[in-house]
């Protein structure tokens, strides 16, 4: 075990607000708090939980369908009252202002050696950076602060540039990788390591588009992989299972434990209904597109593509994130066709109701996707509650965080190749040297990678909150999230137009763009798949999210960002 970040157990307490003696009895002051070692170690512990650390939500993306509706960002309707954006915000600044409270006291706790002073100053200020890096990732400009604020100076604050702030995060994340250890001792909570340091490093850096340090912070951190003991998991089906605990591939997350009531609810919406879920979210025909072909080839471009039967020659990782018709799935062989109207139930070898079809239940999958991404049996256990590990950065991003940055650098060399060969090669379960096992990239150019990198986080990615950011920072939403989502016709004209004449799964193959997006609307047009939701992205103000409208309300010196 090296790379965990265990919750806290026991009472945590800071106070913002020093200049206040208003501390109620069950908190401690954080005049008076940090006066051990003890002490400063349990209040570093509080930052490390779901509240503060995560990705984004891949239900803002194309990846996503649920049923007939959408989202804030999907359907362009965020504003400064949206619960994402507050809750971000809210949420960032106060792990800051612990994190400089944390730092504040530091130096007048007793007992306290200077190796473990660095330490915990490494780890706050890795936190401290972690939090900038949302914060100027979404919002650009945001007031930035080191020190622990009085009321007065809260209400004041006007907006840091993103590229100060930036400069900042990169010199607490520097402090955070020369103070913490590369492992922990099994005696130790396992929480921010040198590596995972290095990891966010590289991937705001690439977020605002400064390839030359995200290159030098990912290598940094593929340089200590051996010692500090990272590498690509063998089986990447199984990588994101409640049961695979503290892989080599984490270099920073976040255990679940379904003891400590630390668990990833929701599930029941991704479960089949003949499993008793709701089958409610899905992925998008957009992400099953997405997927290459075994040679390499988008499925426009690959004579191995079947439209009838689309999961048939194609990348490992679209079977292992979306479950393949007439294939077993939780205790039922999965067939969303319209005229499977029973299937196998596994257990009992007898033919039940299929209400994993639209024709018998209105409301199963409307597109006949299911993700199988992270989902297995454990999911039917605890009420729905699992325990995958919450994993923030893995080491098949950092290769491909270093791959990228030496694209878009032009510094296109072997080392770039290897990188994302290794990701690749890592889905086909064989070594990437072994280039005639699997479809090893080859291309040379910089317009050749880039195309091939950017479908590689596509299928690597998927449903990791990954893909929001990827989208925004190559400034295609606007492209992407105006297209609509498109899903099955209705069950009688889809038997009379797609069955009937031999057009089941897709009655045509979808044309994909250079940015990996297929065009559905030959299809629809001809009246062969049905729209579902008409996705909408303002390009005039999206790509940065709105300042909280109370926070512009209470603070004069706080400009909202432009066009909200």
């Amino acid at each position: 075990m090296k790379k965990y970040i265990f919750p806290i157990i026991g009472l945590i307490v800071f106070a913002s607000c020093s200049n206040l003696d208003l501390n109620p009895l069950a908190y401690g002051s954080s005049e008076t708090w940090y006066s051990t070692a003890s002490e400063i170690d349990m209040s570093l512990n509080g930052l490390y939980k779901d509240a503060f650390i995560g990705n984004d939500n891949d239900e803002w993306t194309d990846d996503f369908m649920y049923r007939n509706s959408l989202t804030e960002f999907t359907s362009a309707t965020v504003n400064g009252l949206s619960g994402n954006v507050t809750t971000l915000w809210n949420n960032s600044y106060k792990a800051i202002t612990r994190a400089n409270t944390v730092l504040a006291g530091i130096d007048r706790a007793s007992s306290i050696t200077p190796t473990t002073s660095k330490k915990y100053k490494g780890e706050a200020r890795f936190i401290r950076a972690y939090e900038y890096s949302r914060l100027i990732a979404h919002f650009g400009d945001v007031p930035y602060y080191e020190n622990v604020l009085k009321l007065e100076d809260a209400f004041s604050m006007g907006k840091t540039s993103k590229a100060e702030i930036l400069k900042s995060i990169y010199n607490d994340f520097d402090s955070a990788a020369a103070y913490l250890p590369k492992v922990y001792s099994t005696k130790e909570n396992k929480r921010a390591t040198q590596g995972a340091a290095y990891a966010m490093k590289a991937r705001i850096a690439l977020y605002m588009g400064d390839y030359a340090t995200a290159s030098v912070a990912a290598k940094a951190c593929m340089d200590i992989a051996a010692t500090a003991g990272y590498d690509l998991h063998t089986d990447y089906s199984n990588l994101f299972l409640s049961s695979t605990k503290n892989s080599k591939e984490t270099i920073f997350a976040i255990p679940r434990s379904v003891v400590l009531k630390v668990t990833l609810g929701g599930i029941q919406d991704y479960i089949p209904r003949l499993a008793g879920g709701w089958g409610a979210k899905h992925p998008s025909w957009d992400l099953l597109c997405s997927y290459l072909c075994t040679d390499g080839l988008p499925i426009d471009e690959s004579p191995l593509f079947n439209p009838r039967n689309p999961f048939k020659n194609r990348d490992p990782r679209c079977t292992a994130s979306i479950v393949e018709f007439q294939s077993p799935h939780l205790g039922y062989i999965y067939n969303p066709h319209p005229d499977s109207l029973k299937v196998l139930n596994l257990s009992t070898n007898k033919y039940v109701t299929n209400n994993d079809n639209r024709a018998n239940a209105q409301y199963a999958s409307f597109n006949g996707l299911l993700l199988k991404k992270g989902i297995d049996g454990d999911c039917l256990l605890n009420s729905w509650q699992i325990e995958p590990d919450k994993i923030i950065i893995r080491y098949a991003d950092v290769l491909l965080i270093y791959a990228e940055a030496k694209i878009e650098l032009n510094e296109i060399d072997q080392s770039v190749r290897d990188a994302m060969n290794k990701v690749r090669a890592r889905a086909y379960k064989v070594a990437y040297t072994n280039t005639a096992a699997y479809p090893a990239i080859t291309a040379t150019t910089q317009v050749g990678l880039r195309k091939i990198l950017r479908a590689e986080r596509h299928m690597e990615f998927s449903f990791e909150g990954l893909r929001y950011m990827d989208l925004i920072r190559w400034k295609i939403a606007d492209k992407v999230l105006n297209n609509p989502n498109y899903g099955m016709l209705d069950p009688a004209d889809l038997r009379t137009k797609v069955v009937k004449t031999g057009l089941w799964f897709f009655p045509q193959t979808p044309a994909i763009d250079d940015n990996g997006i297929a065009d559905f609307k030959p299809m629809a047009d001809a009246g062969l798949i049905k729209l579902i939701t008409v996705r909408a992205f303002d390009a005039t103000k999206q790509y940065s999210w709105p300042i909280p409208t109370k926070e512009v309300q209470i603070n004069s010196n706080l400009t909202q960002n432009p066009n909200y």
